[in-house]
């Protein structure tokens, strides 16, 4: 995987045989409330750095296109608009009024918001390039059938058997011991009380999951596992969900839910079952439909959590005043808003540029699937999905080499006063890779959320009636205070040992939370 795909999922990987590498991720912020006027940033700030996303005539570009109401009728005159644009649509969100299109023309954007006319409310490119996976199978298109998705064969299995409510654990698994995350965070002393409830589904959006590794396939919900990076359209082929080129998904699922089974690691909630929602393409991508298939898939199919260890790609920030970002930003954010809506709860990482959510000022890293442009930023710009509205922001936690357990923000992780919600152990963390069906460290804000993740599953598996919004702020209200402190690079921390710019409300409590 290349290096801007390791920043893309937020991870940097501390093998044995390789070097320290950086990543970068985040998501949690307001809302837009209205369209964007190119040049217009928001009250007290300059306006961002034009990109300017060129879709030429012959090329196909992929879209998300906003109704201005999200209802069927006006979701229709959307798919209207878009074929008489001369665009194919790929699928159809009518729940959020929400339409992912394809075309190999210049003028679609301008003809579509003329023919949509008062039924459209955005419509944005969600790439700098042409679409690499091709135009899915079975959509009619002028140019041309698309190349589909390579997929890895692999036995399927069902992993969706009955298990026990509660677990009691006989004896360790053999490398528990090595966990210093689960006993920063007492998820040891939370098993205690839960191991986590078989009905918890967590939705694990991210490169797939090892379906046979032996300490995760008891605990993979194929029935609910999907691929979302066929151009944004659900794919329920068997083994579309696999991971190909990344074992960054199966790390993730790891530190969530390994079962405790006598092999390898315990995860924050072993008792769980999670399912591989794939929305990394073979390229590293996570392009905006990509994100908005994965949480609607999770709130169709009733899940309850969902992690996030990623950025949105081409942009690491999305800026309002900008109208291919906006639309974009606009569609993840109503599918985030509607899967809360239906009872799923969300833990996304913050990031890993050592970068001061809260007060933005430029960005050379985006777009990352073209040329980088030195961009100006203001209040506008989000990291999604971690800054939109509900969404818990985990920053990452490293130990200290001599102390055990005391801890640090770890220096590449994002921070920010009133960004920020909660800190997790985020740096060398054990668990489960696809090599040799084995285990390996890694180190990011990736890291740090799937232990939120995992402490929201358990949370859920106690409290089944619990909203989002009641999770949340028990989650954030049972964190453990935490002084500033230091860290290694980045800005230096502000705020209280209540609630500051580097642990948010603390340090997360997987005790006391289900307590």
């Amino acid at each position: 995987m290349s290096l801007r795909s390791n920043r893309r999922l937020r991870a940097v990987v501390l093998a044995a045989a390789t070097g320290l590498t950086l990543a970068g991720l985040a998501v949690s912020t307001p809302g837009a409330t209205a369209a964007p006027g190119p040049g217009s940033g928001p009250a007290g700030g300059p306006p961002s750095t034009p990109v300017p996303i060129s879709t030429p005539d012959g090329a196909v570009s992929a879209y998300v296109l906003n109704a201005k109401h999200a209802n069927p009728g006006q979701t229709r005159l959307v798919e209207r608009a878009v074929r008489a644009s001369g665009g194919v649509v790929i699928q159809t969100w009518p729940q959020i009024g929400v339409v992912v299109a394809h075309s190999d023309r210049a003028a679609f954007r301008d003809d579509v918001r003329r023919r949509a006319g008062h039924a459209l409310e955005s419509v944005g490119a969600t790439r700098t390039v042409p679409v690499s996976e091709g135009t899915p199978e079975g959509v009619a298109s002028p140019w041309g059938p698309g190349k589909g998705q390579l997929r890895k064969a692999a036995p399927q299995r069902d992993a969706d058997g009955a298990g026990s409510e509660r677990t009691v654990a006989v004896a360790p698994d053999p490398r528990e011991a090595e966990q210093w995350d689960m006993q920063m965070i007492k998820a040891d002393q939370a098993h205690a009380i839960t191991d986590g409830s078989r009905r918890v589904v967590v939705g694990v959006l991210d490169s797939g999951i090892d379906p046979d590794h032996p300490d995760l396939a008891a605990n993979i919900n194929v029935r609910d596992s999907v691929n979302c990076s066929d151009a944004g359209r659900p794919d329920r082929s068997p083994t579309g969900w696999y991971p190909t080129t990344s074992d960054h998904g199966t790390h993730v699922a790891g530190t969530i839910g390994a079962a405790r089974n006598g092999t390898g690691i315990v995860g924050v909630a072993p008792g769980v079952r999670m399912a591989a929602v794939k929305v990394v393409n073979d390229d590293g991508f996570i392009y905006p439909e990509y994100a908005v298939c994965g949480f609607m898939w999770a709130g169709e199919r009733g899940m309850d959590v969902t992690n996030n260890s990623y950025y949105v790609d081409p942009f690491e920030f999305y800026c309002e005043d900008q109208p291919d970002q906006y639309a974009a930003k606009e569609a993840v954010r109503r599918a985030v808003a509607w899967s809360t809506d239906q009872g799923v709860v969300h833990a996304a990482a913050a990031g890993n540029s050592s970068y001061d959510l809260a007060n933005k000022t430029t960005d050379s890293g985006s777009p990352d699937d073209g040329t980088p442009v030195e961009r100006t930023l203001n209040n506008g710009c989000q990291d999604i999905p971690t800054e939109l509205p509900g969404v818990v922001t985990v920053s990452s936690l490293e130990r200290f080499p001599t102390t055990g357990l005391e801890n640090r923000l770890s220096g590449f992780s994002n921070r920010g006063l009133g960004v920020i919600d909660v800190a997790a152990p985020g740096s060398r963390i054990l668990s489960t890779i696809v090599n040799g069906n084995g285990y390996g460290l890694k180190s990011g804000t990736s890291m740090a959320s799937p232990h939120v993740a995992g402490v929201l599953a358990l949370m859920k598996s106690v409290h089944p009636r619990w909203t989002p919004a009641q999770m949340v702020a028990k989650l954030r209200a049972q964190a453990d205070d935490h002084a500033c402190g230091t860290t290694t690079a980045g800005a230096p921390c502000v705020g209280s040992d209540r609630n500051n710019s580097y642990y948010g409300e603390g340090v997360l409590d997987a005790l006391d939370a289900v307590s």
